[in-house]
């Protein structure tokens, strides 16, 4: 059974501009190794070990179509970096929330 992807191996994936520059083109849609690595100016070999990491990270998933391995967008990775920042997010919210009640009472107070 597979787990999901921890926060942690999400960020550090997508910690990378290369790992972002292939995920940025998948959004296009499905590509190969080889189209993956042409406008990178890397080799296939390289951009195989930065696929390696994504899907890891439940960012991308691989497929082999023929002689050919083809790379797809992976929701999953996507929605633990989306849910782990929304959780920042609301407790954000929830300080300023306080604070702004905090500084209504103090204006209530002194008679603003």
């Amino acid at each position: 059974m597979l787990q999901h992807p921890s926060a942690d191996a999400v960020f550090d994936a997508l910690g990378d501009g290369t790992r972002r520059a292939i995920l940025e083109r998948l959004t296009l849609g499905p590509a190969s190794a080889t189209a993956l690595a042409q406008p990178l100016g890397v080799t296939v070999a390289a951009v195989l070990q930065h696929v390696r990491v994504l899907e890891e990270a439940r960012l991308v998933t691989t497929s082999k179509e023929g002689r050919v391995r083809v790379c797809r967008l992976e929701q999953e990775g996507l929605g633990v970096a989306r849910n782990w920042l929304d959780e920042r997010r609301r407790e954000q919210e929830r300080r300023l929330d306080r604070l702004a009640a905090v500084l209504g009472e103090a204006e209530e107070e002194s008679g603003g």
